[in-house]
């Protein structure tokens, strides 16, 4: 571990709303589509905007950037793309995708990443809602008035085996008449 190397970078971790029912109701057409998703949509979105995939998990992927507010434009670009396919007919769009952005400190090994930046961008990602983002204190400061979204302050949460409790935000990619009051948009 010596020669591990330690930075600052935003994480963004995503995975499959449903994945083992979708892969036990038709693994053929679940892997497929998976696939089709990874390398034209994920991928290219993730290199726009100045990241790289980590890896890959069965139903998901782990990617870093070199700042808050390209991981948190991939993001949104991606939910785009994603929720625009579920209203067509694309063989691709019965996917949905929850993802989670934090901003902190990371161990480098090899290509791998590791730390409690990491560990805490996954936990974010399961308390998104299906086609959501859940972003951390860290990366909302960073972002709140630089891209097109609004912020909804999902309050104080306490994330399973991480220490201390934490801010967190839900991003809509529109704002709406049903959007909180206190939701918080780039002018505000």
């Amino acid at each position: 571990m010596a020669n591990n190397k330690r930075r600052l970078a935003a994480i963004l971790a995503a995975d499959i709303v449903g994945f083992s029912r979708l892969m036990q109701e038709n693994e053929r057409r679940t892997l497929e589509s998976w696939s089709a998703l990874r390398t034209g949509i994920i991928e290219s979105e993730i290199t726009s905007h100045h990241g790289r995939i980590v890896k890959l998990t069965g139903d998901g992927f782990l990617a870093e950037f070199p700042s808050a507010t390209d991981a948190v434009e991939a993001a949104l670009q991606m939910q785009k793309f994603f929720a625009a396919g579920l209203s067509g007919s694309d063989e691709t769009s019965f996917l949905e995708f929850r993802m989670g952005i934090n901003l902190g400190d990371i161990i480098l090994d090899g290509d791998d990443i590791y730390g409690d930046g990491v560990n805490v961008a996954a936990r974010l990602e399961t308390l998104a809602e299906p086609g959501g983002i859940v972003v951390s204190s860290s990366v909302y400061e960073q972002t709140f008035r630089r891209v097109s979204a609004v912020f909804h302050d999902m309050g104080i949460h306490v994330l399973k085996n991480i220490e201390g409790e934490h801010r967190l935000y839900s991003l809509l990619r529109e704002p709406s008449r049903s959007a909180p009051i206190h939701a918080l948009t780039p002018d505000a």
